[in-house]
């Protein structure tokens, strides 16, 4: 398809770097991959006319981004009030130390272990910095950490990893679980329509102009996935390498041991609501 409107969540054309929002402008980290995408989407929140602003997801430890990403706020003649952190995965929080440094702000997380100062993030937080508002919306799933971020003013959402901006994400088993993921996703789409919501502003890939159409668009992926998953153990599949090559076909092998974590978290998700036998001797499911 070439007319992006036809894609789930109705993309953005071009790259996400620069702004997209009135109140948010995204530093893209060069960090491509077949995970990553583009890259890092490294956001910068800010009131306009306000001298102070938030950095949402610092990105790896790349001195040369994170410079990029402090004079990019220095420019426009602010400081940085406090950087966020949307989950703990390393691509999204490697570089935040370093950017505490060069910019003398506290880094708050929901995770005590990446906190850098007396503040931390719990799901309900309201948050402000020179007349920004933000509120912290807790969406476990991708990872236990995972949160996502109103920002109202804007009627957007930044939704870290939880959605992304092309393709759908993992569900990082262990740590992960699917169905705090499907209640995540189910929490954020009665809030899209609750708070009129329109845009994603995700971790990586272009902006989303349908929050609500990608956000429905990732509930039935899920469920297809999950059926075929329980179909390929009724057909003999055993091990998660087998069930991604049969399942997975299609997507690029590149993502295949990104795609077992997914496996494994919809084999968990399965067995504990009763629709495949638990583990046996015979059964080889890795955990």
């Amino acid at each position: 398809m070439s007319d992006a409107t036809a894609l789930p969540g109705a993309p953005r054309i071009g790259s996400p770097a620069g702004p997209a929002t009135e109140r948010a402008t995204c530093v893209l980290a060069p960090n491509p991959s077949a995970m990553t995408l583009d890259g890092t989407n490294t956001w910068i929140l800010a009131e306009p006319g306000s001298d102070r602003a938030v950095v949402l997801d610092p990105g790896p430890e790349d001195e040369t981004h994170l410079r990029r990403v402090a004079e990019t706020v220095e420019r426009a003649g602010r400081r940085v009030a406090y950087t966020l952190l949307s989950h703990g995965h390393q691509d999204h929080s490697g570089g935040a130390a370093r950017f505490a440094e060069l910019t003398g702000a506290p880094v708050r997380a929901l995770d005590p272990r990446l906190r850098l100062g007396d503040e931390g993030l719990a799901a309900g937080d309201v948050l402000t910095a020179g007349g920004l508002e933000l509120r912290v919306i807790g969406t476990p799933g991708h990872t236990a950490d995972s949160l996502c971020f109103l920002l109202p003013a804007d009627n957007a959402l930044l939704t870290g990893d939880t959605v992304l901006g092309r393709g759908t994400t993992i569900i990082a088993h262990p740590d992960g679980r699917l169905g705090d993921y499907l209640d995540s996703l189910r929490a954020m789409r009665r809030l899209t329509e609750d708070e009129g919501v329109r845009t994603v502003l995700p971790g990586h890939g272009p902006v989303l102009r349908d929050a609500l159409g990608v956000i429905d668009y990732y509930l039935v992926h899920r469920a297809k996935r999950l059926a075929e998953v329980e179909n390929a153990v009724e057909d003999g599949y055993r091990t998660a390498p087998e069930i991604v090559a049969h399942v997975y076909a299609d997507v690029d092998r590149a993502v295949w041991p990104a795609a077992e974590l997914s496996v494994l978290a919809q084999l968990q998700y399965l067995r504990e609501h009763g629709l495949i036998p638990p583990d046996n001797p015979d059964d080889v499911l890795p955990e």
